[in-house]
């Protein structure tokens, strides 16, 4: 499971070439909000000829960020390839963005004979009405997770973030709720623009930790080791998840599907199900 995704634009060669070694889990290629209008067709071709040059199946997940409408379908057909994982989907609105991009990917992968559903989908949510789609976006085919664009929805919307971003609260726990429901992977957390301020990063990245995000984008090399560091169980954690686990499937195989834990709490099937993420985020 990818912890961070480090925003790389297409059209800067030297960053690109460097993309994979910056220590990030995720890399997302982006020909959006980062391209200039008149270099889109330059950045896309960068990305296509960058992408063929990737082996595939590395252990550094591979996105690219598509434009909205009918430039963001000249942009799937160019960029789907062995080594992509996945597509985000700059102000994706509604299913029927998701299903245009859908149909082209599918078009793609048949055509270079790739396994189908083998590019995965992220729609990413910058505006009011998008937020509130969110249940139906997370349950469309190929979605893998949800992301939210933060600095477009509080344009449109007027919002004004204090420093511990509890305005936000309500629109973050929105897509932790619609991807629960649609059984997908958590979504993940925005973008922070100060990358010089780490020590805010920390507290507002363990408080989406709080609210049940695994990962989170990021904008400049220099936030990765801070988002790892929160998203990454320690070791007294996974001891912890470890032996939590064993003690539930031990009385399990006793036929008793319940347990007391140390601190007097029952313990259940739901409650060792949060361990057993821990030690598949450890993993």
């Amino acid at each position: 499971m990818a912890r961070s995704y480090l925003y790389v634009p297409a059209d800067r060669p030297a960053m690109l070439a460097r993309a994979l070694e910056r220590g990030a889990d995720a890399v997302i290629v982006d020909l959006e909000d980062a391209v200039a209008p008149d270099a889109k067709d330059a950045a896309r071709k960068a990305a296509a000829d960058w992408l063929a040059g990737i082996s595939p199946g590395g252990p550094i997940e591979v996105w690219v960020r598509v434009n909205p409408g009918p430039m963001g379908l000249a942009d799937a057909a160019a960029v789907v390839s062995p080594a992509l994982h996945g597509l985000c989907l700059a102000k994706c609105e509604s299913p029927a963005d998701a299903a245009a991009v859908d149909g082209v990917v599918s078009g793609r992968e048949a055509a270079l004979g790739l396994a189908p559903g083998s590019v995965a989908l992220s729609p990413l949510l910058e505006s009011a009405g998008a937020v509130l789609a969110a249940p139906a976006l997370a349950a469309c085919s190929r979605v893998a997770h949800l992301q939210a664009g933060e600095a477009d929805l509080r344009a449109e919307i007027g919002m004004e973030p204090g420093p511990d971003e509890r305005e936000l609260l309500p629109i973050r726990v929105a897509l932790v709720l619609a991807c629960a429901a649609a059984r997908v992977g958590p979504p993940v957390g925005p973008v922070s623009t100060d990358y010089r301020d780490t020590e805010a990063l920390r507290r507002s990245t363990t408080a989406l930790r709080a609210l049940g995000y695994r990962s989170r984008a990021c904008i400049h090399p220099a936030q990765i080791p801070v988002v790892h560091e929160v998203f990454t169980p320690s070791a007294a954690e996974l001891g912890a998840a470890r032996d939590l686990v064993d003690r539930f499937d031990t009385a399990l195989r006793a036929g008793r599907p319940v347990i007391v834990g140390a601190d007097g709490r029952m313990i259940d099937e739901a409650v060792v199900r949060a361990a057993r993420r821990t030690l598949a985020t450890g993993r």
